[in-house]
């Protein structure tokens, strides 16, 4: 397995690949890998010639400085999983300063309103971050495609914006969210929760479920009280946000329109762990 640490090698590595007519996709991460990230690389495996995966746990995209600092770490783990499911996967984990060549900070980006929604609002600057690591990356492996889970759906629809007004000839592919057999979407932040928020956490994904039923029937204020409820009472949980939202424009939806499609958007803290799920509503 190749591991490039350096910006400019890796690029040309990928230079001659290309020239050789080799299809690349690339599926970005932070580590701490799990079988929702490897969902994405099987899917990476199985549509091109040259699968890249890059671990890099981006300083620009996090607001809170405690939370960039416990984010968890696994590389060794991670190269291990990744060459259990093929050799020939190229990684890139590059040291933050060659990534950004020397000066840490984040680009601005206008989404056309996508990114002051629902994380936009809770998270200031966040997508900012997410942009910019995530242009710098495309720049780097210019991927034919690129995977992304749609446990981050905001960011999903944010990154095909990105595509769309940067230009790029990438196609953005959107992978269902993985969940662990209890329900419980799977995400690196899961490592850290203490055995009583664990067994608590699945309960966000059941509230979500019994959500989508409602809606089938009622008003949109009747399915976020039922939520906001439901969370709220639970000794173990504490809810920061539930929306019903417009799939495409993201902005919260007060009433049903027929042949628009909805999605249910939450954020939950269990103990001191930000816990994040959607579900379609449609």
């Amino acid at each position: 397995m190749k591991v490039f640490h350096h910006k400019n090698e890796l690029k040309n590595h990928l230079k001659t690949l290309k020239k050789q007519g080799k299809s690349i996709g690339f599926v970005p991460t932070m580590g701490a890998l799990h079988q929702g990230h490897l969902s994405l690389v099987k899917n990476s495996l199985k549509d091109n010639d040259i699968t890249v995966v890059s671990i890099f746990v981006n300083p620009t995209q996090f607001d809170n400085s405690d939370d960039l600092k416990k984010y968890p770490r696994s590389f060794d783990e991670d190269l291990r999983l990744l060459e259990d499911l093929s050799p020939d996967i190229i990684v890139y984990y590059p040291e933050a300063l060659d990534f950004y060549d020397g000066k840490i900070e984040r680009e601005h980006f206008d989404f056309d309103g996508l990114e002051i929604e629902m994380e936009g609002k809770h998270r200031p600057g966040h997508f900012d971050g997410v942009g910019t690591v995530v242009k710098k990356l495309f720049e780097t492996v210019q991927p034919d495609k690129a995977y992304f889970g749609e446990k981050d759906f905001q960011q999903l629809q944010i990154i095909k914006k990105l595509v769309e007004k940067e230009r790029m000839p990438i196609q953005i592919v959107p992978v269902p969210i993985y969940r662990e057999p209890d329900g419980l979407a799977m995400s690196s932040r899961n490592l850290r929760l203490t055995p009583h928020h664990r067994a608590a956490a699945p309960f966000i994904y059941q509230v979500l479920k019994q959500s989508s039923v409602l809606f089938e029937n009622e008003n949109i204020d009747t399915v976020k009280s039922f939520v906001k409820n439901a969370i709220g009472a639970h000794p173990y949980l504490e809810l920061e946000y539930f929306e019903i939202a417009d799939e495409q424009s993201l902005k919260p939806a007060t009433q049903k329109i027929s042949g628009n499609k909805y999605r249910g958007f939450i954020v939950v803290y269990a103990g001191d762990v930000r816990l994040i799920d959607n579900i379609n509503l449609s």
